[in-house]
């Protein structure tokens, strides 16, 4: 997987990355094609912000994190991402859809006749 990372006002080290693609490898066990990944970091007076942009076969994933710490930032910003993918992967098994009315089976009640 090709991880693109952008940043302003700071470089990138070979730490950093390392960072990033162990913790986009934890989204492996969704077993979902992560198609483009792309990752902006960028150094701003309230600390440091992480946003990602990520398509999938499903739909497009996308989060942002602000965290005094970079490290921080991106492990905020990856838990998000597991979050919209778990509700992704479980979206069929909501209580809604867990039972339609057709297959609840009443049986008609009968009225008694005076």
């Amino acid at each position: 997987m090709t991880v693109n990372i952008t940043s302003k006002q700071m470089d990138i080290t070979a730490a950093i990355r390392d960072h990033i693609e162990g913790r986009l490898k934890k989204l492996e066990k969704w077993q979902t094609q992560l198609i483009n990944p792309h990752i902006v970091l960028s150094k701003e007076p309230q600390g440091f912000v992480a946003d990602a942009t990520i398509s999938t076969p499903n739909g497009q994933l996308i989060a942002s994190a602000t965290h005094d710490d970079m490290y921080a930032a991106i492990n905020e910003m990856t838990a998000k991402l597991e979050r919209q993918l778990n509700k992704a992967q479980h979206k069929g098994e909501a209580r809604r859809a867990e039972s339609g009315v057709k297959e609840l089976n009443l049986e008609p009640v009968e009225e008694e006749e005076e």
